[in-house]
């Protein structure tokens, strides 16, 4: 299975979000806190299992607490996607 890039995190954001743009192609989330791009605990929880379902990468509830950024999902997913 190939890496999740920001460009794919993206995409699966704005499908738990149900919505089609928020954000922009280009557009530098990498550091920006999850609670900051508008991102509460219910919609990590949808995140965690649409890349489940999309990547096969599982994250357990009490490792997401300590997620807080996009850039610490996409390192915690690609890590177990490469083992």
């Amino acid at each position: 299975m190939s890496a999740l890039t920001i460009e794919g995190l993206k995409e699966i954001l704005n499908e738990a979000a149900g919505d089609d743009d928020s954000f922009k192609p280009g557009q530098d989330i990498l550091d920006i806190p999850f609670l900051e791009l508008g991102f509460d605990s219910l919609a990590l929880l949808e995140t965690v299992a649409l890349i489940k379902r999309k990547h096969g990468a599982a994250i357990a509830d009490d490792e997401l607490a300590y997620i807080e950024t996009p850039r610490q999902l996409l390192d915690k997913v690609n890590g177990q996607i490469a083992a």
